[in-house]
């Protein structure tokens, strides 16, 4: 006799209503396959959006890689190229860039160039002339503005190629030279990653152009609008395409339901590393329950306060059985995630707040074997060339090395079993040495945020503040007591800062009260 479930159901109360007729005579299998589109209709309204089957994808593991597939496309564009970047330099890769989109545009393509105004703060205005000259569309995103003052906090931080609504690119990389290093003078890259495809799904990613693009107050024509629906399957690879718009925190809630619900194993990349505490809680509770939760940062960060912002954080993943690791190349830029083998995330979000609730963001979920194999031996490769950080009991450990470095943790030591070097890791260190390393000022900065970080976390009860923090959160210490003192010896400097705050945002109240009707909607 078949089993169902509701065999072994406890007895309902006499009130409650009756059972669904489905329900009634559901099996075992059944209910498995109900919880598989409970599963997927939780991933549909915690990202918005649904899986686009039908595709081709290739990981891009490198900035040389990435540049080099994006040029090939845009120089067989036939219809159009839409580019959108948070980062555009004046160097040789981003004049390289300029090159072929103005080329094509020259071409009769139509060519369309959406950058962030902040992002590009220190392009310089010529570089965008020759864009003009040739007939490139170019918009600038979030200029400030009286009326949106605050607007400078949300940022469009993705990296999005299109071209002619069948083949698009998504990726953590920005057009410099950083991510495409100088082999003539020995400058290594910085490791991000992409991806490429092929298929509908290149159209829904055009359309998320789309709509940043109008959100910069541009107008596509209808034939720049790609229809997935019109565009003809090409593979089996099954994509979800994750807007990040501020606010809406949708990769942040597809990363806390891959975490709670993963099986085996969740490898994850970032280079700007500051776990919102409901994420930190979401590895932890993975890592306690025996899933092997691993998260691979850079050890020297580009910008060493979000550096120091990061390594506040190790503690309680540490604890937890969280295990992290410090990548010794120049830097690592990709922003990526793989669970148990099949599922993996690529694209522009990091796992911090700004990034996760206040930028524009795009991500893209690849639900395939092969590629998620992809993934894993990728970051397997890059854990070569890594440190594992692990906590210890006291500040001096007999016969470990202390790793001494920007933002020092006196309480992390190398494994004994690193200690033998590996030559990917020996040839890792020296490739940073011949890369952009920051100055006294930036690293001593980064100490500072990251105290400034484990403080804010001990006051509301959070975590304790342990002996490797207590010389720096003792420095805030000080700056808050020498500002408390300005404050009552001169009030008037320290009303200032709040009475100048004030201003702006009164002027924007009225001037937004007054331009109300010609606003249009967003998005």
């Amino acid at each position: 006799m078949r089993e169902t479930l509701s065999d072994t159901r406890p007895v309902a109360p006499a009130d409650a209503p009756p059972a669904h007729p489905v329900a009634r005579g559901l099996t075992t299998a059944g209910a498995m396959r109900v919880m598989m589109r409970m599963a997927e209709r939780a991933m549909i309204r915690a990202s918005d959006a649904h899986q686009v089957r039908g595709n081709t994808a290739r990981l891009l593991a490198s900035g040389t890689e990435a540049f080099r597939a994006w040029l090939t496309a845009i120089e067989h564009a036939e219809r159009y190229v839409h580019l959108e970047n948070y980062i555009l330099r004046d160097d040789r890769i981003g004049r390289t860039f300029r090159e072929a989109l103005c080329e094509r545009a020259r071409a009769g393509v139509k060519v369309r160039v959406l950058y962030d105004w902040i992002g590009c703060w220190a392009t310089p205005r010529r570089f965008w002339k020759p864009f003009r000259d040739a007939g490139v569309e170019l918009r600038a995103f979030a200029r400030p503005s009286l009326s949106d003052p605050l607007n400078l906090i949300r940022r469009d931080h993705r990296k999005v190629v299109a071209v002619d609504g069948g083949w698009a690119s998504v990726s953590g990389m920005c057009i410099g030279d950083e991510w495409a290093g100088d082999p003539e003078a020995g400058i290594p890259a910085w490791r991000d990653t992409g991806v490429e495809f092929r298929g509908p799904v290149a159209a829904v990613i055009d359309r998320a152009f789309c709509k940043t693009w109008r959100v910069a107050g541009g107008r596509l024509p209808q034939d720049e609008i790609p229809d997935p629906a019109h565009v003809q399957p090409v593979g089996n690879v099954a994509v979800r395409v994750v807007e990040g718009e501020p606010g809406r925190s949708r990769i942040y809630r597809l990363s806390q339901f891959v975490a709670v619900g993963v099986e085996r194993r969740l490898w994850i990349t970032d280079p700007y590393f500051v776990l919102p505490p409901a994420m930190t809680e979401a590895l932890a509770s993975a890592a306690r329950d025996g899933v092997d939760v691993r998260v691979l940062v850079p050890a020297y960060n580009n910008w060493p306060i979000v550096g120091g912002m990061s390594r506040a954080g190790y503690r309680p993943l540490l604890d937890a059985g969280v295990r992290l690791f410090e990548w010794e190349g120049p830097m690592i830029h990709a922003k990526t995630a793989v669970a148990d083998g099949f599922w993996a995330r690529v694209g522009s979000s990091n796992l911090n707040l700004a990034s996760l609730l206040g930028n524009w963001e795009l991500d893209v979920a690849v639900t395939d074997l092969n590629f998620a194999a992809e993934m894993e031996a990728l970051f397997l490769r890059d854990i070569e060339s890594s440190v594992e950080v692990t906590l210890v009991s006291s500040a001096r450990v007999p016969g470990m090395g202390i790793r001494e470095r920007r933002a020092v943790e006196r309480v992390m030591a190398e494994r004994p079993a690193q200690a033998q070097e590996s030559a990917t890791r020996v040839a890792a260190r020296e490739a940073r040495q011949r890369s952009f390393r920051g100055t006294e000022v930036s690293r001593y900065l980064g100490r500072l945020a990251r105290a400034a970080s484990v403080l804010a976390r001990a006051l509301v009860g959070q975590r304790t503040i342990g002996r490797e923090d207590t010389g720096w959160v003792s420095v805030w210490g000080v700056i808050l007591l020498a500002v408390a003192a300005v404050g009552f010896v001169f009030p008037r400097v320290a009303a200032f800062p709040l009475s100048l705050l004030a201003l702006v945002l009164g002027i924007a109240t009225f001037v937004r009260v007054v331009t109300r009707d010609r606003d249009g909607p967003e998005g």
